[in-house]
């Protein structure tokens, strides 16, 4: 019999997000963000729900805390809303909310959870949009001082922060292909806000680091193996662009490379594709010192994967890309992504030669199945099972392959509200019934119960 076998102090959890999990959403002061406006205009989301209840989590944060403990967690990544703390972005802050966090925090050391706070997942403040969002830099210095605000009230007892998840998604899904709020379609603003959040990334390390003494700071990027869908030259030429689109544009920033030049030929020739509109503009708005400022030296890098993607060239087929999901007689999760674990195997190591991060977490990875609960009054969800077995088994052989990987947060811990999708995807290893609110540990959560008491597993 194999065993897989982690390393001592090993650090397994799971992940949420505000604004997925909270509810809440104009309790105690609670100022107005981009994804409630987002979700309360018609025909945003696919099922015409919002996040204003989604898991009541802001109500049962308390009895939430107490499932973690029983399934065995040693760490919880969560963010923060940042409207809860400042309403209007910047300026007045909100004590109420301070004080839910600062319960939650206390609760989750109580029951012997590390907290991961994550910054920034998505939610800015609408009045901060109003005045230009992320495509203006007065947004990145108001980010520095929700940094500030939170960490000098958290930082005596929470020393792990993530500045910003999947700024990718932000800029890119939010700013050109308009599926997320605040739900803009123009390239050159996109680059603008990757430009902004990632500035605001590392004008916020410092902060971090000075509010919380002895705080590791890192921040979580989405990425994604990108393969040809053959050998042809033009496929492959093409995937590295793609590459440059979803991986380098932030990586190599962060790591002190700037921005890929490539990109930026590539970008600048794609004027057509984003309404003839003029792509140098978009980067007028990097100015003398922001690379260095992007660049501030982080602890760990966070990476949130679920798929690769698979393309071929624009020559083959119409518009930007293809991208391939799943490749023949694949398996695919409910979300439609291809289930490849090969390919975390294959990230960790490229990031390890490449970048070379001194720790590296695992802060998103799992996926959607629809499995309910049964006449038994169990979940049953075998594929949810397979497939975290399958992804840990690339993570231990990364490790093995000399990758510094020092944690892995399952996303999610509850089913919860998937953004434009509504509540119709369930990527929780607890069920929730969204009219009672009652939770019920699925087969898989009572599996990483075990897999965490042991650091490990049997391959039967």
């Amino acid at each position: 019999m194999t065993r897989i076998q982690f390393p001592a102090g090993f650090l397994w959890g799971g992940a949420t997000s505000a604004y997925q999990i909270e509810g809440g959403w104009q309790a105690d002061g609670k100022g107005e963000s981009i994804w409630d406006r987002f979700a309360h205009t018609p025909g945003r989301i696919i099922d015409q729900s919002t996040g204003d209840t989604a898991c009541d989590h802001y109500h049962r944060f308390e009895s939430d805390v107490d499932l973690m403990a029983g399934l065995n967690f040693r760490a919880y990544r969560f963010s923060i809303a940042w409207t809860r703390i400042l309403p209007e972005g910047r300026g007045q802050i909100n004590p109420a909310g301070l004080d839910f966090y600062s319960r939650l925090v206390d609760r989750l050391l109580e029951k012997g959870i590390t907290p991961y706070i994550t910054l920034y997942h998505w939610d800015l403040p609408q009045k901060l949009q109003d005045e230009g969002g992320w495509a203006v830099r007065s947004t990145a210095e108001a980010f520095a001082e929700f940094a500030g605000v939170i960490s000098r009230a958290l930082g005596d007892r929470v020393k792990n922060w993530i500045t910003h998840n999947e700024p990718w998604v932000a800029a890119f899904l939010g700013h050109f292909e308009g599926k997320h709020a605040p739900g803009i379609q123009d390239f050159p603003t996109a680059i603008r806000a990757a430009h902004h959040l990632l500035l605001s990334h590392g004008l916020a390390v410092p902060i971090l680091r000075e509010a919380a003494p002895g705080a590791s700071v890192g921040i979580t990027l989405n990425l994604s193996p990108v393969d040809p869908i053959s050998h042809a030259a033009e496929d492959i030429e093409f995937a590295r662009f793609e590459d440059g689109y979803y991986n380098r544009w932030f990586l190599d920033p962060v790591f002190g490379r700037g921005y890929p030049k490539d990109m930026i030929r590539y970008f600048k020739s794609r004027a057509a594709l984003s309404r003839g509109m003029h792509m140098e503009k978009a980067f007028e708005v990097v100015r003398r010192g922001d690379l260095e400022t992007i660049a501030a030296p982080i602890d760990f890098l966070g990476v949130n994967y679920y798929f690769r993607t698979i393309v071929q060239s624009p020559g083959k087929a119409t518009g930007r890309q293809q991208t391939v999901f799943p490749l023949p007689r694949r398996d695919q999760t409910d979300m439609g992504w291809e289930v490849y674990p090969q390919a975390l195997y294959t990230l960790l190591m490229r990031l390890k030669q490449e970048y070379r991060p001194g720790r590296i977490y695992i802060t998103e990875n799992g996926c959607s199945y629809s499995d309910g609960p049964n006449a038994q009054g169990r979940v049953a969800d075998r594929r949810r099972q397979r497939f975290l077995r399958e992804h840990f088994i690339a993570a231990e052989q990364a490790i093995a392959s000399g990758v510094p990987l020092a944690g892995y947060f399952v996303w999610s811990i509850l089913d919860n509200f998937e953004w434009e999708r509504g509540y119709q995807q369930r990527f929780g290893i607890v069920w929730v019934d969204l009219d009672s609110q009652e939770r019920m540990l699925k087969d898989s959560a009572l599996w990483y119960r075990d897999v965490i008491a042991q650091n490990g597993f049997d391959l039967v």
